[in-house]
């Protein structure tokens, strides 16, 4: 039996968790929405070993330390700009939630908190998001029955109402 998947309001910065999951842009250097507030409450430490990283690719992760954040790690995945949908987006934004996963895994960690990957100035239509999330990591528990403990952290209302309809 997989652990449910948890829902929560809030700011993702709070959750006191083994990693959450940032969705960073490419250069992984900090940027808008929850990029930016990640490594506003992380510190300078965050970005000085993102420099290090030389970037990330759309649907790839890369994992770092958690700095002044009550999670000990960040996950940075790259979400997909959607266009229409004609250029991939969904398998890539699939390999966000995949690959964020696969590190945890790597690296042994317990709890995982995710935000809405790409449904802010990415434009992603935020209920197929959810779906593809939500899929994702049931795909992934049943293949691999880790990390014990996964959360998705809503910021705004409306993720929130779709995740918890499509949760139920």
């Amino acid at each position: 039996m997989h652990p449910e998947i948890e829902l929560i309001f809030g700011d993702i910065t709070q959750i006191n968790v083994d990693a959450i999951v940032n969705a960073a842009n490419k250069s992984l250097l900090g940027g808008g929405g929850v990029d930016g507030a990640i490594h506003r409450a992380a510190g300078p430490g965050l970005l000085i070993e993102c420099r290090e990283l030389n970037g990330c690719d759309t649907g790839e992760a890369k994992i770092t330390q958690g700095y002044h954040l009550p999670a000990k790690y960040v996950i940075h995945t790259v979400g997909p700009i959607w266009n229409g949908g004609i250029f991939n987006e969904k398998n890539l934004l699939k390999n966000c939630y995949k690959n964020s996963l696969k590190l945890a895994l790597e690296h042994d960690l317990k709890s995982i908190a995710f935000p809405n990957i790409s449904t802010g100035v990415y434009r992603f239509p935020k209920e197929e998001a959810a779906k593809i999330a939500i899929a994702e990591i049931r795909k992934f528990q049943k293949q691999f029955d880790t990390p014990e403990r996964i959360l998705f952290v809503c910021f705004d209302e409306e993720n929130y109402s779709l995740y918890h309809n499509l949760l139920k």
